[in-house]
C-alpha cells in the first residue's frame, strides 16, 4: 500500500525504524498508543495495519477525525490515558492485538502552539497539561514548597542547580506566563542573552513530566501493553529522556528474564520465578546523524522494542517497583 500524505506538521522520530520493530503484517491490529498528529498512525496504516490510535488530548482526538476518513474504516481513535489502554479496547471489544508503539513526552502539535503552555518559544499561559484538565502548571508552582518543587527539576529535568531554580521560582510568585518563568529561570542561571541551550529547557520539560504525571503513566501503559498484546505481538517505545528509558529498558529487561537470577542490590525473589513474558529485547536505536539533521527533536531520542511470549501477564501491582528501580 502506498503511504498516506505525511502531515507536514510532525515528522515523527525513528518513523521506518519503528515500523521495522513492528513488523506489520497487512491486515493485523496495531495500537498508536500516543496518537498526537498521526505520524506513527500513517506509517502502520500504510503498512497495511487496522490501527486503533489513543491521545488524551482532546485536540489530538478532533483534529484526527480527518485521517479517520482518509483512512476509511481503518482506524478508530479512542480518547483516554495509554496507561489504561487495556480497559479502553476491552471497551470496544478488542482483547488482544498485534502491536503497540508509545512514543512518550509532549508532542510537536502541543508544543507548537503557545496557548498550551509547553514550550518558552512563545509566550502563553503557564499550563502544560496533556488533557486539558486538572492542577496546571501555574496551579502547582504557585503552591508548591521551595523543596517540592526543586525535587521535580533535580528528578525529572536534571537541574543540578535545581534549588537555586526553585528558590527564584518561590520569590517571583505567582506566575501565570511562560515568558515569565523563563526569564526567572534564566536570571537565577545567570544565562547571558543569546547564549546556546536555553537553561529554562530542563526545568519545563521537568515541570511538564510532574504536572502530567508522565513516569507512572508510562508504567501503567508497559503494563497495560503487556496485558494486551497477543503471543508473538511486538512492542516499540520511543523515549526522549533518561529516566523515562530507564523505566522502559529495566520494565524490558524484568519481564524478558534479565534478572532472574537476582543480584546483591536486589536478591531474587522468594519461590517460584515468573515467566518471561517479552523475548530478549532488540538492541537499542539511535538515530541516525541525517535524521538528527533534519529534525532536532530526535536528538534525545531512543527506540526499545521486544516480542511477547506466550506466558501470562505479571501481576499489575508488581510492575511500577520494578519499572521504576535503577
Amino acid at each position: 500500500m502506498t503511504d498516506l500524505p505525511r502531515d507536514p506538521r510532525h515528522d515523527p522520530v525513528l518513523r521506518e525504524e519503528i515500523i521495522a520493530a513492528l513488523s506489520i503484517v497487512p491486515g493485523e491490529c496495531h495500537v498508536d498508543a500516543t496518537f498526537g498528529a498521526g505520524g506513527y498512525t500513517r506509517a502502520m496504516l500504510a503498512a497495511g495495519a487496522q490501527v486503533i490510535a489513543c491521545d488524551r488530548d482532546p485536540d489530538a482526538i478532533a483534529e484526527g477525525q480527518a485521517l479517520v476518513d482518509e483512512a476509511a474504516g481503518r482506524l478508530t481513535l479512542v480518547h483516554g490515558r495509554f496507561g489504561e489502554i487495556d480497559r479502553l479496547l476491552r471497551e470496544r471489544g478488542v482483547e488482544a492485538v498485534d502491536g503497540i508503539v508509545f512514543d512518550i513526552g509532549v508532542s510537536s502539535m502541543q508544543l507548537d502552539r503557545g496557548e498550551r503552555g509547553f514550550s518558552f518559544q512563545a509566550d502563553g499561559p503557564l499550563d502544560m497539561r496533556m488533557a486539558q484538565d486538572g492542577e496546571s502548571a501555574a496551579d502547582w508552582l504557585n503552591r508548591a514548597d521551595e523543596g517540592e518543587i526543586a525535587d521535580v527539576l533535580y528528578h525529572y529535568g536534571d537541574e543540578r542547580q535545581s534549588r537555586r531554580v526553585a528558590r527564584a521560582i518561590v520569590a517571583a510568585r505567582p506566575l501565570s506566563r511562560t515568558g515569565e518563568l523563563a526569564a526567572v529561570i534564566r536570571k537565577a542561571l545567570r544565562h547571558p542573552p543569546g547564549a546556546p541551550k536555553d537553561p529554562a529547557t530542563k526545568s519545563f520539560q521537568a515541570i511538564r513530566i510532574h504536572v502530567n504525571g508522565e513516569l507512572d503513566e508510562l508504567v501503567e501503559g508497559l503494563s497495560a501493553a503487556e496485558r494486551l498484546l497477543r503471543p508473538g505481538g511486538r512492542l516499540a517505545v520511543v523515549s526522549f529522556h533518561s529516566t523515562e528509558d530507564r523505566i522502559v529498558k529495566n520494565f524490558l529487561r524484568e519481564r524478558s528474564g534479565g534478572d532472574a537470577g537476582g543480584s546483591r542490590h536486589r536478591p531474587a525473589p522468594i519461590g517460584a520465578a515468573r515467566a518471561a513474558t517479552f523475548e530478549t529485547p532488540a538492541r537499542k536505536v539511535r538515530p541516525g546523524k541525517a535524521e538528527e539533521a533534519r529534525n532536532p527533536r530526535a536528538r534525545s531520542a531512543t527506540l526499545r522494542s521486544a516480542v511477547r511470549t506466550a506466558a501470562p501477564a505479571w501481576p499489575a501491582d508488581s510492575t511500577k517497583k520494578e519499572a521504576m528501580s535503577c
